[in-house]
């Protein structure tokens, strides 16, 4: 819950704005000495809409530490800025902050270093992968020595889809003596000076209990399993077992106590997957040949570390699961920075690896944190692209491959998802498309049914191109060309508006946009008998009205055409 505290009438204005805006955010009425101390103890965020002084002399008592406190961000009394001072990148504060602004229309005063520095934060660093940190690691240190350049180690177990560290970050196949260190381990490590350890959530534990087995003894079991194969605690993802044990009590209890969530899965899906040790005894009882093994084997690609153990009413088995590559396939829209959307830009800050055309990379680039690493390519090499962007994901890093426009309009999402097998996680970032922005720029062309088409035979050939067309003409459809002309094809687009003619007026509207959103953008409304094709190019994208579509005090309107009931 995120609890809003203010005082003053502006403050209460823009308060009720966030609660209205806000599902499940709460006011917290009363003096600020009053509100913005309850406020603290049962939210989970605070926005103060207080000076930042005043906040900080009311909530300083309160602190308890870091992975405790909620996060607090203040308002001025304008709502000219949002300031994160608590829990910025722990508890959320700089999101926080960032949402109030675009709620607001604030701005955001983000002052942590590692922002500042454009780079990620070691204490959210691999959140969204379930990494959490060793009690004991040295953030400052480390923190410290990344952000003033000097040589900092990088260790993983296995390669996990981690967002970019600054350049002076370099990986190694174990910590150096002296030197700051960053590590990914699931396994022991007796270490934390000068290092920030990071428990990746890359162990399954399985087991399998006879009814009313005691949760000590269940516990003691995975205890000495674990410590035997010599792997934390922390790093277990969760607890599988049968449907059947659902509701044992100390099965639940032995998970609880550690702070794992239980996972159940049925009988037959659990028969379906190969273990080492099956049991007729346990198919009688279970239905399955094996609970605990395969309880742990279950997700694709694990790797089993300990074999079925047993006490006298259970047994347990551990895995290690290989980690996921993740590939974004993100639309950039058609050039404007301000028409990218903000999911674009996160998950462009989010990859290690950008892989796109060397011109659309350029436009980016102010947008990477420092470390990417860019894979650029010229015209003519999407399928290339696409296939390197995948072997990228498939050996567990996290890859963003971007285009133009929307990822799934004539651009990389195709030839990408065309080559992605389900052994990595894909995400599709959609975006504003060079047709949307080119009517936005003519007026509103596609107020009604409407049809895209590429003009381009390079991949499509000219036949099917043509009967495409026919069929637009025939349905009346506004139609959108794509790729019109280039140097080497100059009469498709004529033959395209003749076809277009035999169904249409000659006073039908046609417009035109190159470059839409982009510096030099140019546009011009003819109409189908007096449009002059030369003026097309691989810029350019053309706009032809239906037998409705009018211009109105210069602007191209296909009307809808609704009843409206009064």
């Amino acid at each position: 819950m995120i609890g809003l505290v203010s005082v003053t009438r502006a403050g209460h204005a823009a308060a009720e704005r966030l609660e209205r805006a806000w599902p499940g955010a709460r006011r917290y009425h009363g003096p600020a000495a009053e509100a913005l101390p309850r406020a603290f103890k049962e939210c989970d965020a605070v926005v103060s809409f207080l000076a930042v002084g005043a906040t900080v002399r009311l909530i300083a008592p309160l602190l308890a530490g870091k992975h405790d406190d909620p996060a607090v961000v203040c308002v001025d009394e304008a709502l000219r800025y949002a300031v994160p001072v608590l829990g910025a990148h722990q508890r959320g504060g700089n999101d926080l902050a960032r949402r109030v602004a675009a709620t607001l229309g604030a701005e955001a005063v983000v002052t942590t270093a590692s922002d500042a520095a454009g780079s990620a934060g070691l204490d959210e660093f691999g959140a969204d992968l379930g990494f959490t940190i060793e009690p004991g690691s040295d953030l400052a240190a480390v923190g410290s020595a990344i952000l003033s350049g000097d040589r900092v180690t990088l260790s993983t177990d296995a390669e996990w889809p981690l967002p970019p560290l600054p350049p002076n970050v370099v990986r190694t196949g174990r910590p150096e003596p002296g030197v700051p260190a960053v590590v990914v381990t699931d396994q022991k490590i007796d270490r934390t000076e000068r290092a920030v350890v990071y428990r990746p959530p890359s162990l399954r534990v399985g087991v399998g209990a006879s009814k009313g087995a005691a949760a000590d003894e269940i516990g003691q079991l995975i205890d000495d399993t674990l410590r035997e194969l010599g792997v934390s605690p922390r790093s277990v993802r969760h607890l599988g077992t049968a449907d059947l044990k659902a509701d044992e009590p100390g099965l639940l209890a032995a998970a609880a106590g550690r702070g794992w969530p239980v996972v159940t899965f049925p009988g037959s899906r659990l028969a379906a997957v190969p273990v080492p040790n099956p049991s007729e005894v346990v198919r009688r009882a279970a239905g399955t040949p094996s609970v605990a093994e395969a309880a742990a084997l279950i997700e694709p690609g694990s790797v089993l570390l300990a074999a079925k153990r047993a006490s006298a009413h259970a047994t347990v088995a551990v895995s290690r699961v290989r980690p996921r590559g993740r590939l974004a396939v993100i639309g950039i829209g058609p050039g404007a920075r301000d028409l990218m959307t903000p999911r674009a830009v996160a998950e462009l800050r989010r990859a290690a690896v950008v892989a796109g055309l060397d011109a659309y990379l350029e436009q980016v680039a102010g947008l990477l944190r420092p470390g990417t690493t860019v894979l650029a390519s010229g015209l003519g090499a999407e399928q290339q692209r696409a296939a390197e962007a995948v072997a990228q994901a498939r050996a567990g890093r996290a890859v963003a491959l971007i285009g133009s426009g929307d990822a799934g309009v004539y651009a990389m999402g195709s030839p990408a998802l065309e080559l992605a097998g389900d052994e990595i996680d894909v995400t599709v970032v959609p975006g504003v498309t060079a047709a949307l922005a080119s009517a936005a720029v003519l007026g509103a062309p596609l107020g009604h049914d409407h049809v895209m088409i590429s003009l381009s035979d390079l991949h499509t050939a000219w036949p099917v191109i043509e009967r495409r067309v026919t069929a637009a003409a025939q349905g009346d459809l506004v139609t959108c060309f794509y790729n019109p002309a280039s140097r080497k094809r100059d009469w498709q687009l004529r033959r395209a508006l003749e076809l277009l003619a035999a169904h249409r007026p000659p006073g039908t509207p046609v417009g035109w946009v190159r470059d839409a959103s982009r510096p030099g953008q140019s546009a011009s409304l003819s109409t189908l008998a007096e449009f002059d094709p030369a003026v097309a190019d691989m810029h350019t994208l053309v706009v032809v009205g239906s037998s409705r579509t009018r211009v109105r005090a210069g602007r191209m309107v296909t009307p809808r055409d609704y009843t409206w009931a009064g």
